[in-house]
């Protein structure tokens, strides 16, 4: 189940070791992202992207969406 989070809860998890992934298209993810974030848009999210990513870390998934 999604859940918000503010920005010193980001802070604390990333320094704990959390993944952040964004899922945004990449030009999205070069104009603005969270520092330390890789890239996986929605689109290409499946099986072989997550292999990618490290397998011992947790991993928060998130979408700046400024509407």
């Amino acid at each position: 189940m999604p859940k918000e989070i503010d920005r010193d809860d980001v802070r604390r998890m990333t320094a704990g070791g959390v993944l952040l992934v964004e899922v945004l298209p990449p030009e999205d993810f070069e104009d603005e992202h969270l520092p330390g974030a890789v890239n996986i848009p929605l689109k290409a999210l499946d099986e072989q992207a997550v292999r990618s990513l490290e397998r011992d870390a947790p991993v928060m998934v998130y979408c700046n969406d400024h509407l």
